[in-house]
């Protein structure tokens, strides 16, 4: 069994009983994988992507119980803590820990994206946040001229929704 795989089971068993967020997290663990891969990520970078796409909303639960809200920002600040404490607990290396923290911490940082792991969860996010959020086409296409940058993600994002490519 692959890190990833045992980070997804204590995941999945960290949000029991919230079908809706597990099926958000394995969809975002799905596009980033695949965005990954279609970007030729290195081994390391790859797993550290994946990693971060499964632990992303995180600190969703703790952010709706300090301040009734699911807001981005609010997510970014709760996510880190219980995210290092469960990769601790598969015995992941301090610097991928360190990483997936500050990639959590950041997946609602649109601007500045330092690191392909960080740009490519973003739009992993984005790609299922427009479905699940029924987003209207303009919005979709507004965030991917603002926003996208792989090619890959940009290709998912076109073709899932029917934009026209650049």
């Amino acid at each position: 069994m692959t890190l990833s795989d045992t980070v997804l089971q204590k995941m999945i068993a960290f949000d029991r009983g919230d079908a809706r967020r597990i099926q958000h997290f394995l969809k975002v663990y799905a596009f980033a994988t695949e965005i990954g891969r279609m970007e030729q990520l290195p081994d390391d970078v790859q797993q550290t992507l994946e990693l971060a796409a499964i632990l992303h909303d995180i600190g969703i639960h703790a952010s709706e119980e300090k301040y009734g809200s699911t807001a981005g920002k609010y997510q970014e600040q709760e996510g880190p803590a219980p995210a290092r404490e469960l990769l601790a607990s598969c015995e992941c290396e301090t610097g991928v820990i360190d990483r997936v923290c500050f990639l959590i911490a950041h997946h609602h940082t649109y601007t500045g994206a330092l690191g392909i792991d960080w740009q490519i969860l973003l739009e992993a996010d984005f790609l299922v946040n427009a479905y699940e959020d029924d987003l209207s086409k303009d919005a979709i296409a507004s965030f991917r001229e603002k926003v996208f940058r792989t090619p890959s993600g940009k290709t998912l994002l076109d073709t899932m929704f029917g934009l026209s490519a650049e």
